[in-house]
Order: structure tokens, then sequence, then C-alpha cells
């Protein structure tokens, strides 16, 4: 019967009775804990169906214990709690743990977390949430998934077994910095989409930083959505504040990339398009303090083989897109959202932008799309993830 455990049915004779065995806390099946940028990614697999909502009528948890990796002491506890008023998706509660062992009495007060959480199934969760959660930690952390059962629910012989550890032992997640310094170009030098079964999709802005880049960053922060800006270099001594406005783009955990020094169309390669990508790639690398961007789109989407053999021997990926509103022609705010709802689908690259004119409709259209993509389960990712690129860190 899924989380609220088995009923066992014994037949004696002419009669029936129901025997109840000892209930026991929910099983883990597998369970990791890995980073993503500025995030936290934690997912679970247990062995039985279970319902979120369903955890806490049944005595039931499941939590994420942080631990220091010297001594395995928990200093705080992540748990899987039931939705918000109003609400349909699961969320997830921080404590912090002051004692050595996690007893109710050493438990801070309960923080709700950012977090986005989905499910794949009855027997599993994944949730990302911000580094930050879990007291900004860039270190490397032990875990542990902590499953209970508490009394009177727990019936096994004085309480042996109502909370089980997976793994017994602890596992260590190697948390790092969470800003890169790079990444990584590899597989195709030339990306358009991603075929993938992952609900997964990339918003990318084009022809920034401009005067209305940092409200598309307020705006993607309050929604927790990361993405990927290609950026004109002659644009960011302008508009970028002084390497503010790519820093700020970092620590929310999107990702830059190369979008030509002065915007010309570089098709043919050659020199003049070397100088264009260079260029810009030294502006980022200068604003950022030294990241070193590894993703190229061409002004306009021109490409050719040798544009693209050109970028790829600085480093680059060259990355078009799959779905275009054609933002920048400021069709109406209609428009865009629903050519990029209609075009919209697991691994696409979606083209908008924050520079080169009125960014205002892109501006409201975005609450509305987020929305919309978020209860079709999709998760938005930068192109980096998308494409599963190795960040750099120090």
């Amino acid at each position: 019967m899924g989380a609220m455990g088995v009923l066992a049915l014994a037949v004696s004779g002419a009669g029936a009775h129901a025997v109840r065995p000892a209930r026991a806390p929910l099983a883990v099946k597998t369970a990791s804990l890995t980073q993503s940028g500025r995030d936290v990614v934690w997912s679970l697999r247990m062995r039985t169906p279970f319902s979120p909502e369903a955890l806490a009528p049944a005595g039931r948890s499941l939590c994420l214990l942080i631990e220091r990796v010297a001594d395995g002491v928990a200093t705080g506890q992540l748990c899987v709690v039931g939705p918000p008023a109003g609400k349909a998706i699961p969320g997830l509660q921080y404590r912090r743990i002051t004692g050595t062992a996690p007893a109710a009495s050493q438990l801070g007060p309960p923080t709700m977390v950012h977090a986005t959480v989905t499910r794949a199934g009855s027997r599993q969760l994944s949730a990302t949430f911000p580094l930050s959660a879990i007291d900004g930690r860039s270190t490397p952390i032990r875990w542990q998934v902590q499953s209970g059962l508490s009394a009177p629910h727990c019936t096994s012989p004085a309480g042996a077994g109502c909370v089980v550890l997976w793994p017994a032992k602890g596992e260590v997640a190697p948390l790092h910095p969470a800003d890169p310094t790079g990444c990584t170009a590899t597989g195709p030098p030339f990306v358009g989409g991603v075929t993938t079964s992952r609900r997964e999709i990339a918003l990318t802005f084009d022809d920034g930083p401009w005067y209305q880049t940092p409200e598309f960053l307020s705006l993607l922060e309050r929604y927790g959505v990361p993405a990927t800006f290609f950026e004109v270099g002659e644009h960011i001594a302008q508009y970028g504040q002084g390497g503010a406005v790519e820093r700020r783009m970092l620590a929310d955990g999107d990702m830059i990339g190369d979008h030509t020094w002065s915007h010309i169309v570089v098709a043919s390669g050659g020199p003049t398009a070397r100088s264009q990508v260079e260029e810009t790639a030294v502006a980022i690398r200068n604003a950022t303090h030294g990241f070193t961007p590894c993703l190229f789109r061409a002004p306009d989407g021109s490409v050719s083989p040798a544009l693209i053999a050109e970028a790829r021997s600085l480093g680059f990926t060259t990355i078009q897109w799959d779905v275009d509103p054609r933002d920048w022609a400021r069709p109406g705010v209609g428009e865009i959202e629903d050519n990029v709802l209609t075009n919209a689908h697991p691994g696409a690259i979606v083209i908008m932008h924050d520079g080169g004119g009125d960014r205002s409709q892109t501006l409201a259209a975005l609450p509305d799309i987020i929305d919309t993509l978020r209860a079709r389960g999709y998760t938005f990712v930068t192109v980096t993830q998308l494409l599963g690129l190795r960040l750099i860190y120090g």
C-alpha cells in the first residue's frame, strides 16, 4: 500500500483475520548527491512507492543528513515535506543540527528551501536546491539519507529499526566553489538542439549585456531559472557595470557565451572572425575575474564549416537554436509566449534577446513561459548542462 505500509492477510479455516506486521521506515534503493553550478541535486529512488504528502500523517520522515567529513557529525537535515498550501509540488525543509545526533531537541527552527522537486515515478524523487540552502558549503561534505518512522507508528521492539540510514557509512560529495573559471568544449563542434528523453530546456539570450539585462537577471533569480547569455564584447564595458553583471550571472548559475565583439557576420571565418571571438572572450574573462567561455553563437546564426572549425580551434562549441520566437522583432507578448510554448520539446534551445533593442516584450513573456513549461514537467538548464559539458573550477 505504498508509503502507508503493507497489510498482510492470514486466512485460517472458515474465518479470516488481518495481521499487521511490524511497520518499518521506507527503504532506500539508491540515492545520489551532486553539484551543478551553484545548485545541489539530491536524487532518491525508494524500494516501494511513497507519497510526500502522506509522510507526516503516517509518522514517516525522509531526510538528507549533512555531515562533516572528518568525524561524520551531522550538522543539518533537509527533509521532504508535502506541498505548501496552494501548491501541488512537494517541498524541502532545512533545519540545522546543533548537537552530535539528530535528536529533536537539537534541531533548529525549520526553513523552507527554494527547490525544484520533480518525480519520474511513484518511487523516485529529485530535488535541486541552492548550495546556500545547506549553509553555502563549498567544500566536500558527507551525506546520508535518513528514513524514519516515529512512535507510536514504529512497532519494532524498543524502537529498534525506527530509523535507517543509507548508505550505512555515508558518502562524500565533492562540493567545490560555485563559480566556474571555464568550461571544456567537447562533443560535436556545432549544436542546434539535443535529442533527449529528459524534459530539459535551455533558455538563451543574445546581444547583451544591455540596460535591461539586470531586469532579466532579477526575473530569472525570482523564478530560480538558469539561462545562457551570449554577449557582445563591446557592450560589456558600456552595460556590464564594471563586470558586476557578468559576475552576477555566474553567481546565479547562469552560463556566459561569446557572441563576437561587434555583432558582425563572420560566417566566412578567417582572421576577422578569430579576432571578433578572441577579443570578446578576453572581455568576458576580465569582467568575471577569470571565467573563460567555451560556447560561441554566430551573429544572425550565420555559420559555415570554416567558422565552426575556427571556433573549435579556439576552444568553442558553436551553438545554434531550434526554437525562435523572433522576439527581436517585438511581435507582441502573446506571440512570443505562443511560439515558445508551441515549439518547446525536450532538449530544446530557445533563442531570445536581452539586448540590442527594447526587450520589454520578452521580459513580460517570460513568467508565463516559465510557469507553463514547469507545469508541463520541464526543468530549465544552461546549454553547458544540456550538453553535459565539463565546468572547470579553480
